[in-house]
């Protein structure tokens, strides 16, 4: 994450929301500083997409509603920008934002990692609506799940494994989430597939 120099100067929550609406440019508020959102690599983008297409189209039928990285997240007086989102709950308060996620997932990066993987992390679990906080690498075959369920404690999944969300009764396969991902980690193991 890269503070924005130019917006160094802490900001208010409405002063924020309106930056948002006026510049095209994303920007996270965290403790009343804004940091601009850098652009996403390949392997990113197909990771956080496959991952949207495969809950939203798993959760059709469902009440739940899976958004995908323009709509922001409101944590406390923090707002994010997560790669995927899952809310299950009316969730009304803004058209631009939601309060009341039940999945939240990251895809990690070299300059967003440490920021996703403790301070994010810490605060979207105090979201009482939450269940899991998925961190999803894009360099490798390897999805980390921290479940509400498990008190927050964190499992590993890799290729051929199942990640199981059952509060929604779905699960996702790590296979399709690295559909058409060229990293070492998933071209190995299509190999090994291959060979088998």
């Amino acid at each position: 994450m890269i503070l924005n120099q130019a917006q160094s100067n802490l900001i208010s929550v409405t002063d924020y929301l309106q930056l948002e609406l006026t510049t095209e440019e994303r920007h996270q508020l965290v403790d009343g500083e804004i940091f601009a959102m850098g652009g996403a690599s390949e392997n990113h983008n197909l990771v956080s997409g496959n991952i949207f297409s495969e809950l939203k189209n798993k959760l059709k039928d469902h009440p739940c509603r899976t958004y995908m990285a323009d709509m922001k997240l409101k944590v406390a007086e923090d707002f994010f920008y997560p790669d995927v989102m899952v809310v299950c709950q009316q969730d009304n308060e803004s058209e631009y934002y939601k309060t009341a996620p039940t999945i939240i997932v990251e895809v990690l990066s070299k300059s967003t990692r440490k920021f996703d993987q403790s301070q994010k992390r810490l605060r979207c679990q105090t979201i009482e609506t939450l269940e899991a906080y998925v961190l999803v690498e894009q360099d490798k075959g390897e999805v980390q799940v921290f479940s509400r369920q498990h008190g927050w404690q964190s499992f590993y999944y890799y290729l051929g494994d199942e990640i199981e969300f059952p509060s929604l009764e779905l699960s996702l396969s790590v296979e399709s989430i690295y559909d058409q991902v060229a990293n070492e980690d998933v071209i190995a193991y299509g190999e090994q597939q291959d060979n088998l």
